[in-house]
């Protein structure tokens, strides 16, 4: 797992109703520590973006936030991250965090989880970037989703190849090793 230095992290600001999302995000920090994985994520201080960056800090790890200017103040801007990075956009943050990141996890989150989850697909897809992406699914909550990007490939406007980008994990255990094995298809659909 040597390559994966930096890891960009996608989840929720609100913590979600069961509590063992928080306890997930907390024992992911471990793993980072453990690892010595730099945390990029949005830069907020709430939520499980909060708590992920909290417990990699308590521990001595490093965290990057990225946040937009806009949502600095809403989101509660995270000012115990090892750098805070004030973006002007949400599309200057996705970038950024793109930019800043070996790979990237989406945990259980929202519409912005899932707006950072799609753009990242979409470049990888396109070849802006060949960083492996991966959802954590703990519960079956991701199953929608990825019912969903099987139904696109029957239905033929996902390509096989293209699919296999979104890669998924059941267990906390199993996310470092899938991303670090990962390799880029040869993108020809």
């Amino acid at each position: 797992m040597t390559r994966l230095k930096s890891i960009a992290v996608y989840c929720g600001s609100s913590l979600g109703h069961h509590p063992g999302f928080a306890d997930d995000a907390r024992a992911l920090a471990r793993m980072f520590h453990e690892n010595n994985i730099r945390l990029v994520n949005g830069g907020g201080s709430i939520g499980l973006m909060g708590v992920m960056a909290d417990t990699l800090m308590e521990l001595g790890g490093q965290a990057v936030g990225v946040i937009p200017l806009m949502l600095k103040e809403k989101e509660v801007a995270h000012t115990g991250m090892t750098e805070l990075i004030v973006v002007p956009d949400m599309h200057s943050r996705k970038l950024m965090m793109v930019n800043l990141s070996d790979a990237f996890i989406a945990f259980p989150g929202g519409f912005g989880t899932l707006d950072e989850l799609f753009e990242t697909l979409t470049w990888a897809q396109i070849r802006i970037h060949q960083k492996p992406v991966i959802v954590y699914n703990p519960k079956g909550y991701f199953d929608p989703l990825l019912a969903q990007a099987d139904l696109m490939v029957r239905e033929g406007f996902l390509h096989a190849e293209a699919r296999r980008l979104l890669m998924e994990a059941d267990a906390l255990s199993a996310i470092l090793p899938k991303l670090a094995s990962f390799q880029p298809g040869s993108g020809e659909w």
